[in-house]
């Protein structure tokens, strides 16, 4: 075709390291960032130790892979059931439970594990302290190849099913402004810490009492970034090319200003 980028999409691709790589070593800009960030955030667990490294709040669990259900039997007794079992691969909730005693966890561990590798080609699990009755919100940012970076605010995704979102909206009706500032503040020292290029989301719990911690980062451009547009008046896409042909982002974090309200919903076709 004699294109010289690959945009690829918000699907499998977008965050496939190989395929980032590959691109590279064909000559192609691949239009988000390295393979080796790709690869990183791809590792939930690995995720997890970079952003503790970066000073962005995690929660309390474990940094290392849970081998057996020997071994996720001790760490939960020592940081106290609930405790929720995660696939280090994982998403869409697939690989995730939440366990409430030893006997639900001997149960839940196995059979996790084999479906994290089944599904993911990755069996690697591990742990962390449940929190109740979370908000489930997420930041989205922009970093050029200058060391830029700019947080295009948040995106409240709590109304889920299945563990997957149903409604994005932005702003947050919940989080405070304070609150608004410190997430965003820690999503861009986290950005700096991994030297991220281009469009991500990093995704936040947020408890009760409106303390936030890492969850994952989605190194890519995601289905609901046009509620961000709505509320920035910026083409995410076309911030997106830009950044890929090397030029430095026209805006900054103190003059984008947040317009208005933006809600976008997903559809599901089945009777429920």
């Amino acid at each position: 075709s004699g294109a010289e980028a690959v945009h690829p999409g918000y699907g499998l691709l977008s965050e496939n390291a190989e395929f980032a790589k590959r691109c590279t070593e064909a000559g192609l800009v691949f239009i988000g960032p390295s393979s080796d960030v790709i690869a990183s955030m791809g590792s939930k667990l690995e995720a997890r130790k970079t952003m503790k490294a970066a000073g962005v709040p995690i929660v309390e669990g474990v940094e290392t892979p849970v081998k057996d259900v020997t071994e996720a039997i001790e760490i939960a007794s020592r940081l106290g059931y609930p405790i929720m079992l995660k696939a280090s691969a994982g998403g869409g909730g697939i690989g995730m439970q939440l366990v409430e005693n030893a006997e639900e966890l001997a149960k839940a561990f196995e059979g996790n594990q084999k479906r994290a590798q089944s599904f993911f080609g990755d069996g690697t699990m591990y742990m962390e302290r449940f929190i109740a009755n979370p908000h489930h919100v997420e930041v989205q940012i922009i970093a050029d190849h200058d060391g830029n970076v700019v947080p295009l605010f948040e995106r409240e995704c709590s109304i889920q099913r299945r563990n997957q979102k149903v409604v994005e909206e932005a702003p947050s009706p919940f989080i405070s402004e304070e609150t608004r500032k410190s997430m965003l503040d820690a999503s861009v020292k986290a950005v700096q810490h991994i030297g991220y290029v281009n469009a991500g989301t990093i995704e936040y719990l947020v408890d009760a009492e409106q303390n936030f911690y890492f969850l994952e980062m989605n190194t890519r451009l995601q289905v609901e970034h046009p509620v961000t547009e709505e509320i920035t008046k910026l083409d995410l896409v076309e911030e997106q090319l830009k950044i890929a042909a090397k030029q430095p982002l026209a805006f900054t974090r103190d003059s984008i200003q947040r317009k208005g309200h933006a809600i976008e919903v997903r559809i599901y076709a089945e009777n429920p």
